[in-house]
C-alpha cells in the first residue's frame, strides 16, 4: 500500500470522526492563540491536517494527495529515496502552518484546518520533477509549471486580500516548502529541472 493511500485513509477516518464530534475537532484544529498561550500544543501543527471543514474540503484535498502522490512516490523510489515523500509531506503541513502561527498567535479568533498545506508540498515537489506535465484544473489541461506559478500568485494575492475563510498563505508556503525540499535531497535533478524548463515538451 502506498503513502499516499495510507494517508489518505487515515485522514478521511479521522475528518469524518471531527465531522460528528466538535470536541474532537477543537483538540485537533490550527489554533495559534491556544498554542501560544502556554499551554505548548504545538500537535496542533500537524494534526490540523487530518481534519476538514466539509465533505467537499476533504474531497478536493484527497483527491489531489493520491493523484500527485500516487506518481511522486515513483519518482522519490527512482532516485532511492521513496522515505522522503512521508517526511515531506508531514512537514510540508507543519511548515505551511509557520507564517500564520507567527501572523495570529495572538488572535483568539483565529482557527484553520486542512491537509492543503501538505497536498501544496506534494504538488510543487511534484512539478519539480515533470515541470511540463500536463495537468487538468477544472477540466482545462494546463503544463504544471504554469499552473503552479498561476496558483502561487493567486495564493500570494488573495493571501494578502484575507477576505475569505481559505488559507491562501498555508497553500503558498506548503507549495514553497514542497519545491525546495526536494530540490534540497535531490539537487543534482535541480539542473534537469532547469534545463527542462528551457526545453518545453508537452
Amino acid at each position: 500500500m502506498s503513502y499516499s493511500l495510507i494517508f489518505v485513509i487515515v485522514t478521511v477516518i479521522i475528518s469524518l470522526a471531527a465531522f460528528n464530534n466538535d470536541q474532537l475537532r477543537g483538540k485537533l484544529i490550527f489554533w495559534p492563540w491556544r498554542m501560544n498561550d502556554n499551554t505548548s500544543e504545538y500537535y496542533r501543527f500537524i494534526t490540523a491536517g487530518f481534519i476538514h471543514a466539509d465533505y467537499i474540503h476533504l474531497f478536493f484535498n484527497m483527491f489531489a494527495l493520491y493523484t500527485f502522490g500516487d506518481v511522486l512516490e515513483m519518482y522519490f523510489q527512482y532516485i532511492g529515496k521513496p522515505y522522503l515523500f512521508p517526511i515531506m509531506y508531514l512537514s510540508g503541513i507543519i511548515a505551511s502552518g509557520l507564517p500564520s502561527f507567527a501572523k495570529h498567535k495572538n488572535h483568539s479568533y483565529y482557527s484553520a484546518l486542512g491537509a492543503s498545506g501538505g497536498v501544496s508540498a506534494v504538488m510543487f515537489s511534484y512539478v519539480y520533477f515533470a515541470p511540463w506535465q500536463i495537468i487538468s484544473i477544472w477540466f482545462i489541461p494546463i503544463p504544471g509549471i504554469i499552473a503552479a506559478i498561476g496558483y502561487l500568485a493567486y495564493s500570494a494575492y488573495m493571501g494578502k486580500k484575507g477576505n475569505d475563510n481559505i488559507g491562501h498563505d498555508a497553500h503558498f508556503w506548503g507549495a514553497v516548502y514542497g519545491f525546495l525540499f526536494t530540490l534540497l535531497f535531490d539537487p543534482t535533478h535541480g539542473q534537469i529541472f532547469f534545463r527542462q524548463l528551457m526545453h518545453p515538451s508537452f
